[in-house]
C-alpha cells in the first residue's frame, strides 16, 4: 500500500498507474476489472490502449493481451463480455479498438467484429417495433426523442444508449471506408445523428433519454464525455459546444476518479483549457485506491498522456494503409 509520503514523490502516471497496470495483467494475458479477478473483455481493452500509448506495439504485455482477444473472439465475430459469456455485445467495438494498428489493413479479427457491429440492430431498429410504432401513433409520449435513428445498444435487441453508440463510431472514425462492410456508412451516419438526437437541452448527454413526460433529462459526466469524443470531427457544431460548456462549468464538483480523467481527456481534445488532473486524482487515489479499478487506472492514464492518436480526428484512419 502507498502511503501519501510515498506517492507525492511519485508521477502518478509512470510511478502507480503504469506499474498497477502491468502488475495485474493475468497469466492469460488478460486483465480483470479488479486485481487477481477473472479476465474480461472491457478491462482488457482499456489497458491495452493505455499502455499502447506508453510502450507502442513492440511490448510482450501488449502482445500476451493481443492473443487473449483474439482467442476471446466469437465464431460470428463478437466479443462476449468475458471469454465464455454468450452473447457477444458492446465490448465488441473496445475490443475492435484495441487490436487495432493505425499503419496497417484492419487484421481478420477486426473486419469480422466490423460486420458484426454493422449487423446488429438495437430493439428501434427492428421491423417488429417501428411497425408497432406506426400502430399506436397516437399514443402519449413518454419519451421525447426521434425513434427512427438508431446506434447500438449494451447487448442486441435492446435499445440504443450513447455509450456503446459512441464506442461504436470511434471505432469507425479509425478505420478507412474501404474496410467497411456493407450498411456500415449508414450504420455510421445514423449513428451520429442517434446522438445528437439524444443531447440533452442544456447540453451533456445522459445514458439516452434527452426528456421523459416533458421533463429534461440530466446531464451525466461518463456519456458527455464520449459522446464528445465521438462527435469530434464536428467540434464546431453548436451541440458539442454547449456540451463542453456545460463539461466545464461541472468539472470541479466532480468526484470520481473516472469521471474526472474522462471530463479532462475529453477537455484536452476539444482544446478547452483544463485544470492540473495530477493532484486531485492523487487525492481521489488516497481516499480509496480507485479501488484497484483497472478500467479508471486505464481512464487516468490515458488523462495524463499524450492525446491518443484514435481520439484526436478521423484523418489519419482515412490515410492508412
Amino acid at each position: 500500500m502507498i502511503e501519501r509520503k510515498d506517492l507525492t514523490d511519485l508521477p502518478f502516471r509512470e510511478g502507480l498507474c503504469l506499474p498497477l497496470l502491468l502488475h495485474s495483467q493475468n497469466s492469460d494475458g488478460g486483465w480483470g476489472y479488479r486485481l487477481d479477478s477473472r479476465s474480461s473483455v472491457e478491462p482488457t481493452a482499456w489497458a491495452t490502449l493505455a499502455l499502447r500509448e506508453e510502450a507502442g506495439r513492440d511490448f510482450e504485455p501488449l502482445d500476451r493481451a493481443a492473443k487473449w482477444l483474439r482467442q476471446a473472439q466469437m465464431s460470428d465475430g463478437a466479443w462476449p463480455a468475458t471469454a465464455d459469456n454468450n452473447p457477444g455485445c458492446w465490448v465488441t467495438a473496445l475490443a475492435c479498438l484495441a487490436l487495432l494498428e493505425p499503419s496497417k489493413a484492419p487484421a481478420e479479427a477486426i473486419l469480422k467484429g466490423l460486420q458484426w457491429l454493422s449487423n446488429t440492430r438495437p430493439a428501434e431498429g427492428s421491423l417488429w417495433t417501428r411497425m408497432l410504432r406506426r400502430w399506436h401513433k397516437e399514443a402519449v409520449v413518454v419519451v421525447h426523442q426521434d425513434h427512427s435513428l438508431w446506434g447500438w445498444s449494451w447487448t442486441p435487441g435492446t435499445a440504443s444508449w450513447v455509450e456503446p453508440t459512441a464506442y461504436a463510431l470511434i471505432l469507425l472514425r479509425n478505420i478507412p471506408e474501404r474496410f467497411y462492410p456493407k450498411g456500415a456508412v449508414q450504420r455510421k451516419q445514423l449513428g451520429e445523428k442517434m446522438l445528437y438526437d439524444r443531447a440533452c437541452p442544456g447540453g451533456g448527454w445522459n445514458t439516452g433519454n434527452p426528456m421523459v413526460y416533458g421533463v429534461p433529462g440530466e446531464p451525466r459526466i461518463g456519456p458527455t464525455a464520449w459522446a464528445l469524443l465521438a462527435l469530434v470531427d464536428s467540434m464546431n457544431r453548436e451541440e458539442n459546444r454547449t456540451s463542453l460548456d456545460w463539461l466545464e462549468r461541472n468539472y470541479e464538483n466532480i468526484s470520481g476518479p473516472g469521471s474526472l480523467a474522462l471530463a479532462h481527456l475529453c477537455l484536452r481534445t476539444y482544446g478547452r483549457p483544463a485544470p492540473a488532473l495530477e493532484p486531485r486524482l492523487r487525492d481521489l487515489y488516497l481516499e480509496n485506491h480507485f479501488l484497484q479499478n483497472i478500467v479508471v487506472a486505464a481512464w487516468a492514464c490515458l488523462a495524463l498522456g499524450r492525446i491518443p492518436a484514435w481520439l484526436r480526428s478521423s484523418s489519419k484512419a482515412e490515410t492508412a494503409a
